[in-house]
């Protein structure tokens, strides 16, 4: 998706900001009909499908909005509905004149508002019993982790896991063959011994055990008159990880190394070196030469300088960490590309990791995404900026804990982002960057969420 870094001819942009898709797409269709460069071309019929999915997030009516507010705050006027608006703390778009609201606005309501009345929800959110077993279930396992005196890999956790997509009915014809890929965990890093369990269908492909985006892949006849089911069970071992560092004993890189090369370049859309972002992370890092405690500068200025919201689909972003750099908010994921692009600018080999969150408290595991970075002599260490974050305010030892180390509270699928499955993915993915919820396709293009 490197088209991506193509600007919009200005007639679509200029409609876009004001709102009218319906307008935007069909100038879209008539520039398609002229001779176009490549990239334009495939960044103009990528934008027909960005503007549909964009319309999917941003669903909820302004009627309906103001009453899922009212059940949140039962005392709340139209006035005061206006005034969060002018503020910028409801997330709407203009979609064909009318505001539309993004699903989860009341979420991040309260992620960036601090009067009275969101306070008041907020604390009372905090004190959920569920929310408060996990967070104490979490923080007594990393103080044990720093009270052990161990370093490395430790505390190995095994772990059994199940994933099933449904599709259903109708949504493709009688008789078609959908393809699926679910996400699996990789062997590497703090993974091991890793086991398929069971699955249905019987038949798969399993990707390698270092695949970047590890998946199994099935194949299934469609039946109009039942769902579509895509089930697997897993089986893994996984580690925290703790280390001490010394950065008095932290080495130059050798600049030639495949780590370096490899880890230091840029990968469009995404991780990208744009004026603003270099001069961002040159600004944190001022005069620093240390590898680590460059490092260091970024993960402190992110945990205390970025929000955490929830985000639409990370297909609808064109480049997500100049969002966040611009906007200084964005989910755990958001989070992390912002800090991997900081470090790479600064000569700080940095990539990805996500999967799941699966804390024992919990009912089940969520989808999560943190940071690697490495360092000489130690290897990679570990960064979770959206946790660092949380705890920065909450327990200092534990914001200190998640730059360099991670809990055992994890899965992982992924080391990378935009890596093209095995077996490959004819259409778009309905999430381009990263996979946690599974893919389907048929004959004539992806099934979407």
């Amino acid at each position: 998706m490197e088209f991506l870094y193509v600007r919009l001819p200005e007639d679509v942009e200029k409609l876009e900001r004001l709102g009218l898709f319906d307008a935007a797409k069909l100038k879209i269709n008539e520039l398609l009909k002229r001779d176009l460069p490549v990239d334009m071309r495939r960044r103009l019929e990528y934008e027909l499908e960005r503007i549909e999915r964009l319309k999917k997030d941003y669903c909820v009516s302004e009627e309906e909005a103001f009453e899922r507010l009212k059940k949140e705050f039962p005392k709340i006027t139209m006035e005061k509905f206006q005034e969060w608006m002018n503020k910028g703390y409801l997330d709407f778009i203009i979609i064909n004149g009318k505001r539309y609201f993004f699903e989860r606005f009341v979420s991040n309501l309260l992620f960036v508002c601090n009067e009275k009345e969101c306070l008041e929800k907020k604390k009372e959110r905090e004190k959920d019993p569920e929310t408060v077993k996990s967070r104490e279930t979490l923080k007594n396992h990393v103080l044990e982790i720093l009270r052990s005196g161990r370093e490395g890999y430790l505390f190995p956790r095994k772990v059994r896991a199940r994933i099933k997509v449904t599709l259903k009915p109708g949504v493709i014809p009688d008789g078609e063959i959908v393809r699926c890929w679910l996400p699996f965990p990789r062997v590497g890093d703090q993974q091991t011994s890793v086991k398929l369990i069971s699955c249905f269908p019987e038949k798969y492909v399993l990707a390698p055990e270092d695949h970047p985006q590890r998946t199994i892949y099935f194949e299934q006849k469609v039946s109009n008159d039942k769902p579509t089911e895509f089930v697997v069970e897993f089986e893994y071992t996984v580690h925290a990880f703790y280390k001490r560092i010394n950065p008095n004993e932290v080495r130059p890189y050798d600049e030639e190394s495949e780590i370096y090369q490899k880890y230091t370049r840029d990968q469009p859309p995404h991780i990208i070196f744009t004026r603003y972002l270099k001069n961002l992370a040159y600004e944190i890092v001022d005069d620093e030469e240390n590898p680590y405690l460059k490092a260091l500068k970024i993960y402190d200025w992110l945990t205390k300088n970025l929000t955490y919201t929830y985000v639409a689909e990370y297909c609808t972003y064109e480049s997500i960490p100049e969002f966040v750099a611009r906007n200084l908010r964005g989910d755990c994921g958001f989070q992390a590309l912002l800090f991997i692009t900081l470090c790479r600018i600064v000569g700080v080999p940095s990539r990805w990791q996500s999967g799941w969150y699966a804390n024992p408290a919990h009912k089940g595991p969520g989808p999560h995404d943190w940071a690697q970075f490495y360092v000489e002599p130690y290897g990679w260490l570990y960064a979770d900026l959206s946790f660092g974050r949380r705890w920065r305010e909450l327990d200092p030892r534990l914001h200190k804990f998640y730059f360099g180390n991670i809990d055992n509270f994890r899965t992982v699928f992924n080391s990378d982002i935009m890596v093209q499955f095995d077996p490959p993915k004819k259409y778009l993915r309905s999430d381009p960057v990263d996979n946690q919820r599974g893919e389907l396709e048929w004959r004539e293009g992806n099934i979407y969420y």
